[in-house]
Parts: structure tokens; sequence; C-alpha cells
């Protein structure tokens, strides 16, 4: 299906100067059958594309748009970052500061090293704890995807599971040899493994709520075990909080499930949708890290002043008394609307909520793991995103990828996107019937 002309001719052009049109894979929007749009502007919870046409936006920016785009504060906060200069490649008073809220926020972090993406936050605590553990081995678990890390392409969720892509070609089977994957959610298979091969463990990397499958909850005994097993056999637990951190809570899902990792990996929200990637955690393992210790890690931009002014006007907003009660009642609204709609229509589908992050599966669920989201009828889904899509809902073009809520929308915004959900899911049941 192709886009309307200034996004089609847009798109061309695209892919001549770039591999596939887009600089993210999934942004291409091949497993929906739809070229993407190109987009223009966007103001609170809406989006507009270069043909001037306006979407309810549940994308975000993939996430980081907790306010919605353009909110003024982060706005005058850029402006003013902006007037002092764009970089300096030396230390500025508001990279303290951001990382001083982050170590205030949550509960694991003592200490924290600003980088540019969420990708960087994951290697580098990746290599902090091999340094600190003398070990190589790493564990992590099928679905969850935690940037494009050489030694975690190995069963990953977001854009590598959309594609249907193995792993990655021109990573060295060396390179992967070192971890392991296991099943999300799978208590017991971790504790087994844990048994046999625990003592070879630098470190358990997960996201503890699994956004890049489409959107999967914890079973909050996972996570224990997860805590247990790496405290028993002295390897690090990494939660990678990227997409997760400052939006199912201040604290991050760390607070609100209660577990306490020994590193986290942040980025996203801590931006306020400029690039930005932090890393932080137990401070002997954070002074392993140059130039305190021998764990070389750098970058020309990291700490840019552009993104801390951002991310410190992000997290002043969120800490507003009532800020997630409200985000919390809105998503609410959306995923009972759904289910209301699934129930009332006999759709074999499934909805899975934690805060302001939902997954809608086109398969009767539970949705637990990457195995049972695998099994969702990725056709239907895309019929539904096409159809949402000309009825002004701008959503994720994938079925695993997790749709955000901001405090931008409101009680009309999420009534409108039911009310073209119904009409949609009723056109896909007629669909259904007649082939």
């Amino acid at each position: 299906m192709k886009s309307d002309p200034k996004s089609y001719l847009l798109f061309q052009r695209a892919k001549e100067a770039t591999p596939g049109g887009v600089n993210s894979p999934v942004r291409a929007a091949k497993s929906v059958g739809q070229d993407p749009l190109f987009i223009d502007k966007g103001q609170g919870c809406r989006i507009y594309d270069v043909e001037g046409r306006e979407y309810i936006d549940y994308v975000c920016s993939w996430g980081p748009l907790i306010l919605g785009h353009r909110h003024p504060a982060v706005i005058e906060a850029v402006e003013q970052a902006m007037a002092r200069g764009l970089s300096f490649g030396a230390p500025v008073d508001l990279e303290v500061e951001l990382a001083e809220m982050i170590i205030a926020a949550v509960d694991s972090v003592e200490m924290v090293r600003m980088v540019n993406s969420g990708t960087e936050a994951t290697m580098s605590a990746i290599r902090a704890a091999r340094a600190y553990t003398g070990r190589d081995g790493i564990v992590k678990f099928d679905g969850c995807y935690h940037g494009h890390v050489d030694s975690l392409l190995v069963a990953a969720g977001s854009g590598v599971a959309t594609l249907n892509i193995p792993g990655s070609p021109g990573v060295p089977d060396s390179f992967v040899g070192h971890t392991l994957s296991l099943p999300y959610n799978d208590a017991e298979a971790f504790r087994s493994m844990m048994r046999e091969k625990g003592e070879d463990m630098a470190a358990v990397m997960v996201e503890p709520v699994a956004g890049n499958m489409g959107m999967v909850p914890p079973d909050p005994e996972f996570l224990q075990a997860l805590r247990e097993e790496t405290e028993k056999h002295g390897c690090v637990l990494i939660f990678d909080e990227v997409m997760s951190g400052f939006r199912v809570a201040y604290g991050g899902a760390q607070h609100r499930f209660g577990v306490i990792p020994d590193m986290s990996c942040f980025g996203k929200i801590v931006g306020g949708g400029m690039p930005v990637g932090a890393y932080g955690g137990k401070k002997e393992i954070m002074e392993q890290i140059a130039p305190q210790g021998p764990v070389y890690q750098a970058g020309t931009l990291a700490g840019n002043p552009l993104a801390m002014a951002a991310g410190i006007a992000t997290l002043k907003q969120i800490q507003q008394p009532g800020f997630y009660d409200n985000l919390e009642k809105t998503a609410a609204r959306l995923e009972e609307g759904l289910l209301r709609l699934i129930d009332r229509l006999g759709m074999p589908a499934t909805v899975n909520r934690v805060g302001s992050m939902l997954g809608l599966f086109f398969t009767p669920g539970p949705v637990t793991n990457f195995e049972q989201a695998k099994g969702s009828d990725t056709e239907q889904f895309a019929r539904y995103y096409r159809g949402m899509l000309e009825h002004g809902i701008y959503l994720p073009p994938a079925q695993f990828e997790a749709v955000f809520v901001s405090s931008a929308h409101e009680t009309a915004d999420i009534d409108a996107t039911l009310s073209a959900a119904e009409t949609v899911m009723a056109g896909l049941q007629d669909h259904t019937r007649v082939t």
C-alpha cells in the first residue's frame, strides 16, 4: 500500500540515499504492508504528516514523549540550553543535575554515566559487569531487545522479530558464543540453568517490563528468581529500563515491582525526546569505568547539554503530584475499552498493560512470553494497523512493539481511539467471515 504523494516521493528519494529508506528498520512499516508516513510536526498527543493530515499518536517517538509533543517546559529548557551553545566536549552543570536526579529517583543507581543511546548503555553495562566479575557469560531472555549490540542479538525482539531475522549476519559466532537466551517469565528454566552454569555468568540482562515483543508484563516471581540466583552466584543483575524507566513509575519497573538490580540502563524519557542513554548502578561496579577505573568507555556527545536540559525538564514535570495516577487512569481507560470490544465482538485477541505501556495481540492469549507473542496473527494486525491509520490513529507499525500513552492524551482522545477501533475490528470480523 503506497502512502500519499508527498510521503511516497520522499520515500523514493530516501531509498536511494538510505538503506531501506529509513534510519531505523521498523520505521519502514514493511510488516504492515504500508509505506512509511513522513511526519512534519507534532503537538500534544497529535502528529501531522507532510500531507497535513492529523493523527492521534501512540508511538510517542517510541516512548520518550511521556509529556506529548512540544511540551512548553521542555521546549523552553532546550531553547535556553541552545542559547548557551550546542556542545562543548567538556563538563557542564546540566549533566551533573540530571545524574543527581536519576540517582535520587532510582533505587539501584549510586553512580551513573551518560551516553547517547540505549544501545550504548546496554553495551557499556555488559562490559562493566564482565570486568567487575572477571567472567564472560551473559544471560538474556527470548524476545527482549537490548539494542543492536553484537552479543545481545540472540532471540531478540523489536525490529529483529518484526523482520523475522534470526540474529544478524555480520555478527561472528564467537561474539554470541558467551550468550545464553532463555524463555522470558520462566523462573524454573532460569534457576535450572544457574545451577549448572551460574559460576560462569558475568551478568543477567532483562527488560523488567518487556516492551519489544509487543508488551509483556513480568511475573513477579520471575523477577525475584533473577535477583535471588544472581546474588547466590555472584553475577550482576542488569535491568534494561530504557523503555520502562520513568514510564511505569518514577523509579522505573524496579520500584514498581520491588526488585532491585545491581545495574540499570536508561534512555528515552531521561532525554525528553533528545538522543540519550545512561547506565548506572552500585558504586563498586561503576568505579570500574574510566577514568576512575580500567574499563574504557567514551563518547564525544555524551552529556550533551540539549539532551540534558530536555531530560531535566521532563523529569521535573513527571514528579508533579498525581502525574502517574492520571496517566494510569488514561491508559486503563484505553485497555478496558479494547478488552470490552474484543469480548463483545468475539475477537481472538488480548491486551497486556503495565502503566502507560500496552500491547494488543491478535491471539486469544494469554501472552506471557515470546513464543506466545509469536503466535499472533500478524496479517490481522497489519489490517488493523492500516484501518486505524485511515481513521487518524497512529500506532507502532509492528505487532511486536508497545503502544505508549502520554499525559497529553485526554479522555476524548481515548474515546476517539476506541470508536475507531470498534469500526476497524468489526470490519476485521467481516473480513474473517468472508475469507
